[in-house]
């Protein structure tokens, strides 16, 4: 996938968003390839805070260029999941997870980053996970998936190559043990011989 077509695909989405004052922040393995090693993606995660009075807002500004159902966004924002955005003429596809009142989630909304995706056509800026997030929610994915999953690994242990002494432990040590994930935690860091 390339960049531009990554931008073309999230640039109207986050432009909605931010006109909507709806608060978000782009994971999964883009975010990873920016804090940690690059690597192709078949799809973007945003997390967002969409309540039900946006819905049909979106739907109505996003609809010429997506594949979008109303009552699907509903559904997820009632179930606090996900839903997919189809950009129909990348047909990248865009994966928006319900943002949930939760004490973690809480701090990853408030720790997120704003960093910059750049093509041929110039710089965006957009609102990312903090690397420490995207390590505990690949670990995540990873402990869910019944830890077979190598990708969702090694995107783990390429942040913890990248960002090694700028992240904060203390946060990491705080919440790998708050989300069971510290044993986890600590073999990545262990792989990357690296002090957690």
């Amino acid at each position: 996938m390339k960049a531009p077509d990554i931008l073309k695909a999230i640039q109207p989405v986050i432009s909605m968003f931010e006109e909507l004052s709806i608060s978000y922040y782009i994971g999964g393995s883009i975010a990873s390839s920016i804090y940690g090693m690059a690597r192709a993606t078949l799809d973007v995660d945003i997390i967002a805070d969409i309540k039900i009075e946006h819905v049909s807002l979106l739907r109505k500004q996003l609809e010429e260029e997506f594949y979008i159902d109303e009552e699907v966004i509903k559904d997820a924002i009632k179930k606090l999941s996900s839903f997919n955005l189809i950009h129909l003429e990348t047909m990248i596809k865009i994966d928006v997870f319900i943002h949930k009142p939760e004490l973690y989630a809480e701090e990853t909304i408030l720790r997120r980053r704003k960093d910059t995706i750049e093509d041929s056509k110039g710089t965006l800026e957009f609102y990312f996970s903090s690397p420490e997030d995207i390590i505990l929610n690949k670990l995540q994915w990873y402990d869910d998936g019944g830890r077979v999953s190598e990708r969702q690994w090694l995107d783990v242990i390429g942040v913890i190559k990248v960002q090694g002494g700028n992240l904060d432990k203390d946060y990491l040590r705080k919440w790998g043990r708050e989300l069971s994930l510290y044993d986890l935690l600590k073999k990545a860091f262990f792989e990357c011989s690296v002090d957690i």
